[in-house]
């Protein structure tokens, strides 16, 4: 019998195939046999205690042009089906949490979601990392402006930011003596109203913060670094980085082992962590992407290494 996979995403018509990590886990669950169907987060729902889904059936190749054809639709449960992934992309509001507890429903009842939704919903992507101490850079999370304009005089050069913003948005660089401090720290702040966080500015940036892939608590060997481009200190490649492929080092291999325990124990089967220089930066848990660069530079297929992840689980359930 045919394994039978969903995937809750954006709209698929978006996408850019070319560099889509959820279109390279299709493609993987597609080569496998698996039976496809496609969800948008406004699909799911909860009838009298059951977690349900309006599902259209989903056919996908690996091309520029005609990446995926969407077919038959239904409603099903959604605990007919071997395995979820969530993929979809923060904003982490409530209804990003609300989907959670549809899926919450559907794991109770033996589906696998990848990645768990409790710890979606535990594992802020900025947050996290303060799990791990030895791995970060000197580290404020705060809402006290007095508190955070001390860190600033303290540190001399550091980088603010919000704990639920993604692509590199909303950070700002905050040197001694900047006439702008007390407006970035308010605007960001809300006014002492909304937590951030705060961190000592990393000059290693220049050489691109790293792209590190984690499946089910092991690093692929290859990172994807982020070089920010000419006057932007944010590397994102969303914000205009480039991309280029580099082996790990032995600095990389020890954040991995550090938290590599804790992602397995969390259900967090699929995970991109960002390394600058020496220091953990970010945990990104909800839908990390640099799978389809990495495998393209290094002629891997890390899709294939989270199938084999998650088809030992579905036989060791």
């Amino acid at each position: 019998m045919k394994r039978m996979l969903g995937i809750v995403m954006d709209a698929i018509d978006t996408i850019k195939p070319a560099k889509d990590t959820s279109l390279a886990m299709l493609l993987e669950a597609r080569r496998r046999g698996w039976a496809l169907h496609y969800f948008e987060q406004s699909d799911l729902l909860v009838h009298d205690g059951v977690a349900l889904g309006r599902y259209r059936q989903l056919e996908v190749r690996d091309d520029p042009t005609d990446w995926y054809r969407l077919g038959e639709e239904g409603l099903m449960r959604l605990d007919d089906l071997d395995c979820i992934l969530m993929r979809k992309d923060p904003p982490f509001d409530m209804e990003y949490i609300y989907t959670t507890y549809i899926l919450d429903l559907a794991a109770a009842r033996g589906t696998l979601v990848v990645n768990r939704p409790d710890s979606l919903r535990d594992a802020n992507e900025k947050f996290f990392i303060t799990r791990f101490p030895q791995c970060i850079p000197e580290t404020l999370v705060s809402r006290d402006m007095n508190r955070l304009r001390a860190f600033a005089e303290d540190l001399e050069d550091i980088v603010v930011k919000p704990l639920d913003g993604m692509g590199g948005a909303s950070i700002f660089r905050i040197r001694k003596g900047d006439p702008n401090t007390n407006v970035i720290l308010e605007t960001l702040t809300d006014h002492g109203r909304r937590s951030i966080m705060a961190q000592r500015f990393l000059p290693e940036y220049r050489e691109g913060d790293r792209r590190i892939l984690l499946i089910d608590g092991e690093p692929v060997p290859y990172a994807l670094a982020r070089i920010p481009a000419e006057g932007e200190h944010r590397a994102n490649l969303a914000a205009g980085g480039t991309g280029k492929g580099v082996p790990l080092g032995a600095r990389d291999r020890w954040i991995c082992e550090q938290i590599g325990p804790t992602l397995r124990e969390m259900g967090l089967l699929f995970v991109g962590i960002d390394v600058i220089g020496d220091w953990l930066t970010e945990i990104n848990v909800t839908s990390p992407t640099c799978v389809r660069e990495l495998d393209a530079q290094f002629g891997c297929n890390i899709a294939g290494q989270l199938f084999d992840a998650i088809e030992q689980r579905l036989e060791a359930a």
